[in-house]
C-alpha cells in the first residue's frame, strides 16, 4: 500500500514576524509609519501620591505606590484576585476580576507595586479596580515625561509599541519636508521638535492643549498631513490630464433642438453649470468634475445636455445608476426627451432576460446605441463601447473607488492612452471645507437655486401613539386626489430593533384604508414586480405607496404630496432629506411626517430638530458633517482612501485652507519637496486618489 506523502509543516512564525503582522494591520509597516503613529491620550505618571491622599481623589486617576501585604483569590461574590497595598499612610485595594495564575506569584507579600487608576471606595476603603500596575524597586525613578498611550490593535501592548516607535525615531531621517520660508510664514513648529513633544511631552505641557489638539506641535502634524492630502490629490489630476481625452467641442443640432423641446427654461443655476461643464468637454484632458445640487434642483436635464455634447461631437455616453429604480426613471425621463430626437438610448441592468442583454451589449459595442443607461451591469464583462467619450455617475457616494474606475476605463483606448470625460452627481450636498479636503482632485459645480413653482415641504416630527391620525392624514389627502408615501426601514422582522415592517405596515394600511388602493414596494421584489407598482403609483391609480428606501432617490411622481417616514429616528440626516424630496414636487402644499418612538437619543434629537427646522440641503449637510463627521459622510468614498488621522475639518478648516494654498505653491515651484513630503506622509501609497 502506498504511502502518502506528508505535505511539510510551514515552518512557525517568529515572534518579530508575527509582530510585524500586527503592526501592519495598523497601517505601521515603515519606520516613519511607526513614527508618526502619535498616542491618542495620556498618562501623567510622573508623580506618585500618598494612598491615604489617593482616598480623596475619587473618579479621578492618581499613582500610589506600596509593598503588597496580602494577596488572595476570593470566590464572593465570584472568583477575583484581591491584593491589598500599602505605604506610610495606610492601605489600598487592588481588584482583579479577570487574572493569570502567574499574577499570584508576580504580587506576593512583599513585592513594591506602582499601580495606577481611578480610586473608588468599596466595602472594605479605597480601591482601585483592574489598575495599571508595575513591580518596582524602592526609589525606582518616575518618568519625567507624560506617558503616551497608543492607538493599539489585537495582541499589540502598549509596551511594545512604545518600544518599536522609540527605535524606529533613533532610525529615521528627521529632516524637515517643508522650507524654512514656509514654517516662518506660517509659525509652524520645526517637523522633529513636534513629533518629539507629542511623543514624550515634559509634565509642564499643557495636557488640555495635547488632548483637544490645539498645541502648536499637533498644529504641525495637521498641517503636514493636510498639506500631504492637497499634493496627492492634485498630482493625481495632473496625471490624469496627462493621459488625455477625446475633445467633445460641437453643442450641434441634438444640443439646440434638445433644449427647445424643454417644456420649461433652464434656470440660472443651471445654464451657470452647464456652460461650466461644456467649457470642460471642449478639452483633450478628461472632465473629472462634480455636480451638486440639492434634492428637485435639476440635475438630470443638465446630465442630459452634457450627453447630447457627446452625442453631437460623435461620441457615446453612459450613465450609472447605483439602484435599478433610480437607473429606470432617468431612462424614462431622458429617453423621453432623447427618442424623438433620433437618439439611440440602450438599457443594461442586471435583471435583464440573456437575450435582452446580448441585443443591448451589441448596440453598446457597435456604438449604434448613442447613449447607454443602467446600473453596476455597465461594468461587467463582456460590456464594450464602441466610442465612450461621457461617463455619468449618479449618486457617486454609492459607487466604490474601483467601480467608478472599472466604467471609466470602459473607455480606455489603449492606443491614443484616452480616457472618457466624467461627470460625478450628487444629491447630497457636499460642505465647502469636505470638498475642499476630499474632493480637491475634482472640479465642483453647484446648482444652488430650485426651478420655480416649487412648493416648500412642511415638515412635522410625530410620536408614534398618535399612529391613527396619521392615517386620517393620509386618508383625507387621498380623497383629495393626492397620493402619499409612508416609508419603513426594514423589509423583515427584527426582534433587536423592534421595527415595523414594510409587509406588516402595507397589510394594517390596506386594512385601515379599505376604499384606498395602497401598493407595497421594497428591495427584494422582482424588477417587473416593482416596475408594475411603480407605474400603478405613476399614473395614480394607487393611493398610498408602502416602501422601504430603495424610493429612497430618483422618484419624480408630481401629484404625491405627503410622506411619512416610520421610525425617523432610525435614518441619517441625509436619507431623511433625500426622502422627504419625493414630495414638494407638484403645486400642491407638500408635508412631511416623521413618526418616530420615544424616548430619542441626543444624536436622533438633533437629527429631526434639523429636519423640522431646514430644508437647505446644504445646511443640513453642513449639520450632517457635525454630527457623523468626515468617515461616515463620504459614504462609499473612503473606499480604499485614507481618512484623516489628525485635523478636524470642524476645528481646522483655516488649516485646510493654508495647506490648499502652500500645495499650489510647492507644485508650481519646488517639485523635490512635494516628493520628499509625499514620501514622508504617504511613502507612496496614493492609489486611493486614482478615482
Amino acid at each position: 500500500m502506498p504511502v502518502a506523502k506528508r505535505t511539510p509543516a510551514r515552518p512557525a512564525k517568529s515572534k518579530a514576524e508575527i509582530a510585524r503582522t500586527k503592526l501592519a494591520k495598523l497601517g505601521l509597516r515603515t519606520d516613519m509609519d511607526l513614527v508618526l503613529h502619535l498616542p491618542m491620550r495620556y498618562e501623567d505618571e510622573t508623580q506618585v501620591v500618598p494612598i491615604a491622599e489617593a482616598g480623596f481623589m475619587a473618579g479621578a486617576p492618581a499613582q500610589v505606590e506600596g509593598v503588597v501585604t496580602q494577596c488572595d483569590v476570593q470566590y464572593r461574590p465570584r472568583r477575583q484576585l484581591v491584593v491589598t497595598i500599602a505605604d506610610d499612610s495606610g492601605p489600598l485595594v487592588m481588584r482583579f476580576l479577570n487574572f493569570y495564575g502567574s499574577q499570584l506569584k508576580q504580587l506576593e507579600a512583599g513585592t513594591r507595586i506602582r499601580a495606577r487608576g481611578e480610586v473608588r471606595h468599596g466595602f472594605f476603603g479605597a480601591e482601585m479596580v483592574h489598575p495599571a500596575y508595575k513591580v518596582v524597586n524602592e526609589g525606582a525613578p518616575l518618568p519625567q515625561s507624560l506617558t503616551p498611550v497608543y492607538p493599539a490593535g489585537e495582541g499589540l501592548s502598549q509596551a511594545y509599541l512604545r518600544t518599536a516607535i522609540a527605535n524606529a525615531m533613533s532610525r529615521v531621517d528627521w529632516r524637515d519636508t517643508l522650507p524654512p520660508a514656509i514654517l516662518q510664514s506660517l509659525r509652524l513648529e520645526p517637523f522633529d521638535g513636534a513629533v518629539r513633544l507629542l511623543h514624550n511631552p515634559p509634565p509642564a505641557v499643557s495636557e488640555a492643549a495635547l488632548m483637544d489638539r490645539s498645541h502648536p506641535a499637533w498644529i504641525r502634524m495637521k498641517f503636514d498631513e493636510l498639506l500631504a492630502q492637497q499634493l496627492s490629490l492634485k498630482r493625481a489630476q495632473a496625471a490624469r490630464r496627462a493621459r488625455g481625452a477625446t475633445a467633445l467641442p460641437a453643442v450641434g443640432r441634438l444640443s439646440r433642438e434638445f433644449l427647445a423641446q424643454l417644456p420649461f427654461s433652464l434656470t440660472g443655476a443651471q445654464q451657470r453649470v452647464l456652460e461650466e461643464i461644456r467649457e470642460d468637454l471642449r478639452q483633450s484632458w478628461p472632465m473629472q468634475r462634480l455636480l451638486q445640487g440639492d434634492v428637485g434642483s435639476g440635475k438630470t436635464v443638465v446630465a442630459a445636455l452634457a450627453a447630447a455634447q457627446a452625442i453631437d461631437s460623435g461620441c457615446q455616453a453612459a450613465l450609472m445608476a447605483p439602484t435599478e429604480i433610480l437607473a429606470e426613471q432617468h431612462f424614462r425621463k431622458i429617453a423621453q426627451w432623447m427618442a424623438p430626437l433620433g437618439v439611440r438610448v440602450a438599457w443594461l441592468t442586471g435583471s435583464l432576460k440573456k437575450k435582452e442583454k446580448e441585443s443591448a451589449q451589441a448596440l453598446i459595442e457597435s456604438g449604434e446605441a448613442q447613449l447607454v443607461i443602467g446600473t453596476h451591469a455597465l461594468i461587467q464583462e463582456g460590456v464594450e463601447f464602441g466610442r465612450l467619450g461621457l461617463v455619468i455617475v449618479d449618486e457617486q457616494h454609492r459607487f466604490g473607488v474601483g467601480q467608478r474606475l472599472a466604467l471609466r476605463n470602459k473607455g480606455l483606448e489603449q492606443v491614443a492612452q484616452t480616457v472618457p470625460h466624467q461627470l460625478m452627481m450628487s444629491a447630497t450636498p457636499i460642505p465647502r471645507t469636505l470638498a475642499m479636503t476630499y474632493y480637491a482632485d475634482l472640479e465642483v459645480s453647484v446648482i444652488d437655486e430650485l426651478p420655480p413653482g416649487r412648493t416648500p415641504i412642511v415638515t412635522r416630527t410625530i410620536d408614534q401613539n398618535r399612529r391613527e391620525e396619521v392615517i386620517e392624514r393620509v386618508h383625507a389627502a387621498a380623497l383629495e386626489g393626492r397620493q402619499a408615501y409612508w416609508v419603513c426601514p426594514l423589509i423583515e422582522e427584527s426582534e433587536a430593533l423592534q421595527l415595523q415592517t414594510a409587509t406588516d405596515t402595507h397589510a394594517a394600511l390596506a386594512e385601515a384604508l379599505p376604499d384606498l388602493r395602497v401598493g407595497l414596494v421594497h428591495g427584494r421584489m422582482k424588477p417587473a414586480e416593482k416596475q408594475m407598482v411603480m407605474e400603478a403609483f405613476i399614473r395614480g391609480d394607487t393611493h398610498v405607496l408602502v416602501a422601504t428606501t430603495v424610493i429612497e432617490v430618483g422618484v419624480d411622481v408630481p401629484n404625491a404630496s405627503l410622506m411619512v417616514i416610520e421610525h425617523a429616528e432610525r435614518f441619517g440626516l441625509s436619507q431623511l432629506h433625500q426622502l422627504r424630496g419625493r414630495v414638494g414636487r407638484g403645486s400642491a402644499a407638500s408635508i412631511c411626517l416623521l413618526l418616530y418612538q420615544a424616548p430619542l437619543g441626543p444624536i436622533a434629537k438633533q437629527r429631526l430638530m434639523t429636519m423640522r427646522e431646514t430644508t437647505d440641503g446644504f445646511e443640513i449637510a453642513r449639520r450632517d458633517l457635525d454630527i457623523r463627521g468626515p468617515g461616515e459622510f463620504l459614504g462609499a468614498r473612503q473606499s480604499g482612501q485614507a481618512m484623516l488621522r489628525f485635523a478636524d475639518l470642524e476645528t481646522d478648516q483655516w488649516l485646510v485652507e493654508k495647506a490648499r494654498d502652500i500645495a499650489r505653491q510647492l507644485l508650481r515651484d519646488d517639485p523635490a519637496t512635494v516628493d520628499a513630503h509625499l514620501a514622508r506622509w504617504l511613502g507612496g501609497r496614493e492609489e486611493f486618489l486614482k478615482v
